[in-house]
């Protein structure tokens, strides 16, 4: 007889564990030196990452001027581009991240109103 899923008994510590384990970012932004949507867009999603995701985080920020090769491998064709690497889905979001509630919906963090 094969155990019901839904019926199997966890321990209070591993229930808890399953229950309030948040969902981790992982965000890549390209950007292009210092030009003022690329510093805009770092500032921007600097912002929303602390404001909307705390702690649960990581964001990378990549100068394409210092490692071009970079470009190719992530398929990035406009810049600055924020990639969201995790949670699956992938998701790109391109320009200077100003739109707070576009890009909240983009990363999925926010559903549409």
């Amino acid at each position: 007889m094969r155990a019901d899923p839904a019926r199997i008994a966890l321990p209070d510590a591993d229930r808890a564990s399953l229950e309030v384990a948040p969902t981790r970012y992982i965000l890549k932004l390209y950007v292009a030196g210092q030009s003022p949507k690329s510093v805009n867009a770092i500032a921007n999603i600097k912002k929303i990452c602390d404001e909307n995701l705390q702690g649960r985080y990581e964001l990378d920020v990549i100068d394409l001027y210092q490692q071009p090769q970079l470009a190719q491998g992530e398929q990035i064709i406009a810049i600055p581009t924020l990639i969201r690497k995790l949670p699956l889905p992938l998701r790109r979001i391109i320009g200077d991240l100003s739109n707070t509630e576009l890009v909240l919906v983009g990363l999925d963090i926010r559903k549409k109103a």
